[in-house]
């Protein structure tokens, strides 16, 4: 009698080691990212951001593919610990330096980036990592203040990351500018790796679907495309 009594009791609490074995796994691996997805995408100071940029004269420009909450000093220290510079103002010195570079193939770590508007205005901070040995290729972002911040209270920084493969003539204005390389979520991921890297992103939460548009083309003309997602990564302390 002792023995069945022992082996029921043996046999329950298997049972629930199980069951709560697959409880954990349930909300862990199923339940938990649901929710996550949820509630990033949900995030409400992303709510009614535009996932394109405009050029000056209004064509649409790179996507939006990346945002930060952090205040500005932590935005700038955290690219400048990942080795990223922050880009030179736009003017006819740096115009003419950075066409000279690229056809010398000579650096130019801080050359400048081509204004882009989002919320009615031009970047408000832009970051350049050299790919090569002169400016034609680069690691490149640009970031806007957006209208709402992050749910922790901290300001929230919405941009646009994309890589520069050439210079040359722009398809729908002939001006020299930069080519980008289509395949945008591979700089999305590039900035946020290199940030996770240099030990200053706390967290980095996907916000799937941000984009319903998944291709379009820049206004140098050139193609883009994307899964959809934006990351948004949070500055750690």
């Amino acid at each position: 009698m002792r023995g069945r009594f022992a082996d029921v009791t043996r046999t329950t609490v298997v049972a629930i080691i199980v069951a709560c074995l697959a409880a954990w796994a349930a909300v862990a691996y199923v339940g938990m990212p649901l929710w996550w997805k949820r509630y990033a995408h949900r995030h409400p100071s992303l709510d009614g951001v535009p996932g394109v940029t405009q050029t000056a004269s209004g064509i649409p420009g790179d996507p939006v593919n990346v945002a930060l909450a952090g205040v500005e000093a932590q935005i700038r220290a955290a690219f400048a610990a990942a080795k990223w510079s922050p880009a030179d103002a736009l003017s006819l010195e740096s115009d003419v330096r950075i066409v000279a570079d690229a056809v010398l193939d000579r650096p130019y770590a801080d050359a400048p980036v081509s204004n882009l508007y989002l919320f009615g205005r031009k970047e408000d901070l832009a970051f350049e990592m050299a790919a090569g040995a002169s400016p034609r290729e680069r690691h490149h972002v640009r970031f806007w203040r957006a209208p709402a911040d992050h749910t922790s209270g901290m300001a929230l920084w919405v941009g646009s990351a994309s890589f520069d493969r050439s210079v040359g003539l722009s398809h729908t204005t002939g001006q020299i500018t930069h080519h980008i390389a289509p395949d945008v979520d591979a700089e999305r991921d590039h900035v946020m790796n290199s940030l996770h890297s240099a030990g200053r992103l706390s967290e980095v939460i996907p916000v799937a679907d941000f984009h319903a548009v998944r291709e379009g083309r820049n206004g140098g003309g050139d193609p883009w495309r994307t899964d959809g997602t934006l990351l948004l990564g949070v500055i750690s302390n």
